[in-house]
């Protein structure tokens, strides 16, 4: 018998549902990834890639981070494959990156 259980959020930021739903990529994938973690790829979904300077710049300033903490996560992120060079900027794998700016339904089936 299949449970279905519909959770509502209303009017949340791009940016929100972004990092709500990386968290639960990582959840499902066990990706173990840290709140830092998925808050630059919820930024860098929503950027639509994080190549320059200003970017790195400006989640350093909104989320108190460093340079050096964003090119650390920047490389773990990419040998996961989470994120890839596409054209020499360092995007979202397209497999995982949704129009954020749109409704987002998601259906999670585990089976047993």
């Amino acid at each position: 018998m299949a449970v279905t259980q519909i959770i509502k959020k209303e009017k949340l930021q791009e940016i929100d549902k972004a990092l709500k739903y990386y968290a639960i990529i990582s959840i499902v994938n066990n990706l173990e990834l840290s709140e830092r973690e998925l808050q630059l790829l919820a930024f860098v979904a929503v950027k639509k890639h994080i190549s320059y300077k200003e970017y790195k710049l400006e989640f350093c300033a909104e989320y108190k981070s460093s340079l050096p903490t964003v090119h650390n996560m920047i490389s773990k992120l990419s040998r996961m494959g989470v994120l890839v060079r596409d054209n020499k900027k360092v995007k979202i794998n397209s497999k995982i990156l949704l129009n954020f700016s749109e409704d987002l339904t998601l259906n999670i089936s585990l089976n047993g």
